[in-house]
């Protein structure tokens, strides 16, 4: 059984392994000096491509997943209340400051759905189509990750007793955090918007016409 220090720390070095970094050598791309300079999926898309930006994003959930197994495959059952959500925050802060790769990486919205798909599968059903309605309607990927981000409190909430409402608000504070240039760009109007993903905006649009 592994220790329980040995747990959040092999999380750690999990989350350190970016897909972006290592799928842009094949390119021999450094995508931090491209685009936005982020190691994530959507600099990733941007810079190398939808084909190794889906393996990135694979790449990525799966380190979280993997972490938050870790902790339920070792922690002891008594420990496993804290060991398993600090073994997806450890992962999320792996891919955010990568000992691998000089500490600079990506904003660990990915490695964190692959977390909660294993340690809190229900926030999916909640997380996911905030996601998806937020970017339909903005095309905004930083907003849209945020405002998924901060439904797992009221979720977490809203569980009650069974809620991990500690969990949930770290989570949110990491993410709106690792995204505060996203919120600065778009004070400035100088954030990048995918047009194509506003399905529901023009829908909407051509609804009121």
């Amino acid at each position: 059984m592994l220790s329980t220090l040995a747990i959040p720390l092999l999380a750690y070095l999990l989350g350190s392994v970016s897909g972006s970094l290592l799928l842009g050598r094949l390119r021999g791309i450094d995508v931090r000096q491209h685009g936005s300079g982020n190691a994530g999926g959507t600099n990733a898309l941007r810079t190398l491509g939808w084909r190794l930006a889906l393996g990135v994003v694979l790449i990525d959930v799966g380190k979280g997943a993997l972490a938050a197994g870790l902790a339920l495959w070792f922690a002891p059952a008594a420990q496993l209340h804290w060991l398993l959500p600090a073994a997806v925050l450890a992962a999320v802060a792996g891919h955010t400051w990568p000992v691998f790769h000089g500490f600079r990486g990506g904003k660990g919205a990915a490695t964190l759905v692959g977390g909660l798909a294993v340690a809190w599968p229900l926030a999916l059903a909640v997380l996911l189509p905030v996601w998806l309605l937020a970017i339909g309607i903005g095309g905004y990927v930083g907003l849209a990750t945020m405002l998924a981000a901060l439904s797992l409190v009221p979720l977490a909430l809203v569980q009650g007793e069974g809620g991990p409402v500690g969990f949930a608000l770290l989570a949110a504070g990491f993410i709106l955090y690792t995204h505060r240039a996203n919120l600065q760009r778009m004070r400035e109007g100088r954030e990048s918007r995918f047009e194509r993903a506003r399905v529901l905006a023009r829908l909407f649009g051509r609804r009121r016409a």
